[in-house]
């Protein structure tokens, strides 16, 4: 028996999840620096998972940042118990529900997850500058349409195809 057998292309140019990893990866760093240079020392890189993603009015609960940051629960917790402990986040109990809690911003804790927004938009209108600002729109317009129908896709449990 005689069969060909036919082999995809080896694509030649880097996938697009490792190009938005690598800016990811420098615009962190950019605000880490930038928030010690405004005084949040104990700051770091692993508590993203919190002020990334926290209700700042409100507060959230730990499933909730979790799901959000695409972590488990357990990894969410260290952060949340660490920032707690470092003075950034406080536990109340959830109205709503008696046996859970609301992680909650201190006073410090919102300057910080706000000034580290600032430095994010910062380094955005740099960019904006540098490569132009249609560039950076749309590249904000398509990760966020991306986001967000990937978002959809999971919360109304349907897979979205290489076709959609």
């Amino acid at each position: 028996m005689n069969s060909t057998l036919t082999v995809d292309p080896i694509p030649t140019q880097r996938p697009l999840p490792a190009l938005l990893m690598e800016v990811k990866v420098v615009a962190v760093q950019k605000v880490f620096v930038r928030l010690r240079d405004k005084g949040f020392n104990d700051v770091r890189e692993g508590h993203g998972c919190v002020f990334g993603f926290i209700d700042l009015e409100h507060g959230s609960r730990l499933t909730d940042l979790a799901e959000g940051a695409g972590l488990t629960k357990q990894a969410v917790g260290e952060a949340v118990a660490e920032l707690e402990r470092l003075g950034y986040l406080e536990r109340v109990p959830d109205p709503e529900d008696g046996r859970a809690k609301i992680i909650k911003l201190t006073p410090r804790g919102l300057e910080a997850c706000l000034t580290g927004r600032r430095i994010f938009a910062q380094i955005e209108r740099e960019w904006a500058e540098e490569f132009g600002e249609e560039l950076i729109a749309g590249m904000r317009e398509a990760a966020e349409r991306i986001a967000c129908a990937e978002r959809e896709a999971v919360a109304t449990g349907r897979r979205r195809s290489a076709a959609a």
